[in-house]
């Protein structure tokens, strides 16, 4: 479908629920033409020349934020979604109404109430078009254009082998409207997404030459103005003169779970087309001559959710983990992406942050990575205000901040949390908030204080259960007894993990003892690599915490010094580095 309705229709959930910016009318006023002016830079290339600078996806958005500034700041709207046709475009014999766009099931419960005889059917991304039939014979083939003009195809959609160029009985002088699609084999949508259909199919009928890839187009149509006066009658006529899809993706229906049951099944199931939603039309339509755009209250669509959602930065947030790196975070005006409500984003080093500019009021394209984690996809727009925080100065590194102070609170808990992981000691039922709450109520006084809490220093921890202290107390007990390399990994160790496969040794005296050449003769491991190892090993911060390890009874540690006149005091150094602690 084209795009102006979705300025119009603001469908998006997560700008439904979008508040207005704090801009003086001055700034909103640049704004606001700043984006309108990108806007329709994009829809002139688009339109023009059959090609799309953004997503559908993006565009759409963009446009709805738009609206929202405008109603936001009493400005003028303006429907930039779609151009004036070209000179000598064609009025269509029946006006396109476009489809309003439902936001949840409820609202869709809410359209089908009093209505009668409703179907639904997928909403095929393609670009939609006029078919006009006179005297059996294909006539014109105009593009939606503005809903009342629109441009003249007729000559390439010639091409489209699986478009009807004779029909006959009540076919013969006939209006369609319908969507001209990517042909597509098996396509599934929840697996494969749009992949942008519409601007692909607008491209190859937009651009001179290039007739060879018009084999890939076909037709679905999905309303015939002035038609047989019932549903099954016109989808049983079109069936016979070729337009087969429309038939076999209609179905009767009467509640929204069957809406939402084929709207399920339309999205994981493979189809010949890209889909984005479904559409619920009632049997019964208006005369062809009181169609206008926008007027189409007889059809309604449900859209899928977006996999990516443009999201508006409130702020910039600096992050300190466990190696002392210091890490950008978004963060964002809360949207929705599938079942999660995302409000921050990564984006990485300092460098990256830089090199992408990004700052407060500045629009993220935002998808779920693997595990449901927010992604950066791209920055889609900037703002006018490019003030930026300053990032903090790098200080920390990957001996800071085993012991805990005020200037370490970052990076301290960030080795909690890295340590407690199941990769590393796997001490389950914690999380950062857990590890918070120990660290404020037991006054911690280095990495590994957790290995000296008993069951009632646990038990008396403010919000946390009898039950779950106990629980608590058994990870921190299995904990002690895991196996040395992961110990390593607690630690920090900075050993490439085939190394850490490979090595042999099973103390930390033997760690000790290695020099240079014989950390080489691990995989990974080269002459730099090696002198960080014995640095690391020998450096006072590390000497004092695995005599702390030593001393509170973990195995490795302890084993070290056994038959050994060395105490754990006599390796703790006079001096720890200002971080160190």
């Amino acid at each position: 479908m084209s795009r102006w309705l979705i300025v119009a229709a603001l469908l998006l959930v997560a700008h439904a629920r979008a508040t207005c910016p704090v801009w003086s009318p001055e700034r909103a006023g640049q704004e606001i033409a700043q984006l309108q002016e990108q806007l329709a830079e994009w829809n002139e290339t688009y339109w023009r020349q059959g090609v799309s600078d953004v997503s559908d996806g993006v565009y759409d958005q963009l446009s709805a934020r738009l609206a929202l500034w405008q109603r936001c700041f009493g400005a003028v709207s303006t429907e930039n979604a779609s151009l004036p046709p070209r000179q000598g475009a064609i009025r269509h014999p029946v006006a396109h109404t476009g489809v309003r766009k439902l936001a949840d099931a409820q609202a869709v419960q809410q359209w089908m109430q009093g209505k009668n005889e409703l179907w639904v059917q997928p909403k095929v991304d393609g670009v939609a078009v006029t078919l006009v039939y006179q005297q059996g014979h294909l006539q014109r083939v105009i593009s939606r254009g503005d809903g009342l003009l629109g441009e003249d195809w007729t000559q390439k959609a010639r091409r489209i082998p699986s478009l009807p160029h004779k029909v006959d009985g009540a076919l013969a002088n006939s209006v369609l409207q319908g969507e001209i699609f990517l042909s597509a084999d098996a396509h599934v949508q929840q697996k494969m997404g749009g992949m942008n259909a519409r601007s692909q199919v607008a491209g190859m009928l937009m651009r001179q030459g290039d007739s060879q890839s018009l084999s890939q187009l076909s037709v679905f149509v999905w309303a015939w103005p002035d038609g047989p006066a019932t549903m099954r009658e016109r989808l049983t006529q079109l069936s016979a003169s070729g337009f087969e899809l429309a038939e076999r993706y209609s179905y009767p229906i009467t509640q929204i779970k069957e809406v939402a049951d084929w709207r399920e099944r339309w999205f994981t199931s493979p189809l010949p087309f890209a889909t984005d939603g479904v559409v619920i039309r009632t049997a019964k339509e208006p005369e062809g001559r009181y169609w206008l755009p926008g007027q189409g209250a007889w059809v309604a669509a449900w859209k899928y959710r977006p996999v990516s959602q443009v999201a508006e930065v409130s702020g910039i947030r600096f992050t300190i983990g466990r190696t002392g790196k210091i890490a950008v975070v978004a963060e964002l005006v809360p949207i929705q992406l599938d079942d999660k409500q995302v409000q921050r984003v990564s984006i990485g080093s300092v460098l990256r942050w830089q090199n992408l500019d990004i700052t407060i009021g500045d629009q993220l394209l935002v998808s779920l990575a693997g595990q449901g984690i927010p992604r950066l996809e791209s920055v889609v727009w900037r703002g006018l205000d490019r003030a930026k925080p300053m990032p903090p100065t790098p200080r920390y590194h990957s001996l800071t901040c085993f012991y805990r102070s005020p200037e370490c609170r970052e990076q301290f808990l960030a080795r909690l949390n890295w340590l407690g992981a199941s990769q590393v000691l796997n001490i389950e039922g914690i999380g950062e908030a857990g590890w918070k709450t120990l660290v404020m109520a037991h006054s911690f006084a280095h990495i590994f204080s957790w290995l000296e809490l008993t069951p009632m220093q646990l038990n008396d921890t403010p919000g946390i259960t009898t039950a779950r202290a106990q629980q608590i107390f058994q990870r921190f007990d299995m904990a002690r007894r895991q196996p040395f390399p992961l110990w390593l990994k607690a630690l920090g160790l900075p050993l490439p993990s085939s190394a850490m496969k490979a090595l042999s040794d099973g103390s930390w005296k033997q760690l000790e003892a290695r020099d240079e050449l014989h950390w080489q003769n691990l995989p990974g491991v080269g002459p730099e690599k090696a002198r960080n190892l014995v640095a690391f090993i020998h450096h006072p911060t590390i000497v004092e915490l695995t005599g702390q390890l030593r001393a509170l009874g973990v195995g490795a540690f302890v084993s070290a010094f056994r038959g050994g006149s060395k105490t754990p005091a006599a390796l703790v150094s006079a001096s720890r580095p200002a971080y160190g602690r």
